[in-house]
């Protein structure tokens, strides 16, 4: 009975997808499209998390065709944005404007060093030289991802994006996460209230690493990362781990 209550505490809402993007930048189709989508997918609640970055001027047109859209749905429609670490010290490329946004989506899409950000290519490069090693990869990703998740904390509530997907675009299997990594990662996202996200199309967390979230007892949303309406609430690799 113990472990028939764990499943079901443990077990993903599919009804609910936590990371869908649409024309404002990422996506290709309207809000409305997007909820349609949704609705005839058989979703309860949508969050909306388009890119954003410091040059972003469309945050209250993109905040209000949700609230718009909200008056013509059932659904659970939340207003967030996906919002990139881009220094060690987990500071964020923030928009000038966050009063529209009810969650932050956090993503770690590029390794930040002292030296500045290194995409997929650049760190495999490193790796392949000598000048970075597998562990610092691994260390220096979860350490800006938990700082990233502390500092967004502060303005809004947090969700974590594609977490840790940079691990797969070099190269490396996640294996390389030390007990002491995963255990900082999880106690941040405990102590932030950070939702982590199962994304559909990043395929990531691996199985294994939900595994271990799980147990920590982090809370994981499945989420397609749409950017096509037709991509909304459809679930296969979030069915599989």
């Amino acid at each position: 009975m113990v472990a028939e209550r764990e499943s079901v505490i443990d077990a993903l809402d599919l009804t609910i997808d936590a990371h869908v993007h649409t024309g404002f930048a990422a996506g290709r189709d309207s809000v409305g499209v997007v909820v349609s989508a949704a609705d005839q997918a058989g979703l309860t609640a949508l969050t909306f998390a388009d890119q954003v970055g410091p040059e972003t001027t469309w945050l209250s047109a993109y905040a209000d065709a949700v609230r718009r859209a909200r008056q013509r749905t059932e659904l659970t429609l939340r207003v967030a944005a996906e919002v990139e670490v881009v220094q060690p010290d987990g500071w964020l490329a923030w928009p000038a404007d966050l009063s529209h946004l009810e969650a932050v989506s956090v993503a770690v899409s590029r390794l930040p060093l002292a030296g500045g950000l290194y995409g997929p290519r650049e760190v495999r490069a490193m790796l392949a030289t000598g000048q970075l090693t597998a562990g610092q990869v691994a260390e220096g990703l979860v350490g800006a991802t938990v700082r990233g998740l502390e500092r967004a904390s502060r303005y809004a509530p947090t969700q974590l994006a594609r977490p840790l997907s940079l691990l797969a675009q070099v190269g490396l299997d996640d294996a390389v996460l030390t007990a002491d990594l995963v255990g900082a990662l999880a106690a941040a996202c405990r102590e932030t209230g950070t939702l982590v996200e199962v994304s559909e199309a990043w395929r990531c967390p691996s199985a294994r690493l939900v595994t271990l979230l799980r147990a920590a007892r982090v809370t994981l949303m499945p989420a397609s990362d749409a950017r096509y309406a037709a991509e909304v609430g459809h679930w296969q690799y979030v069915r599989r781990v």
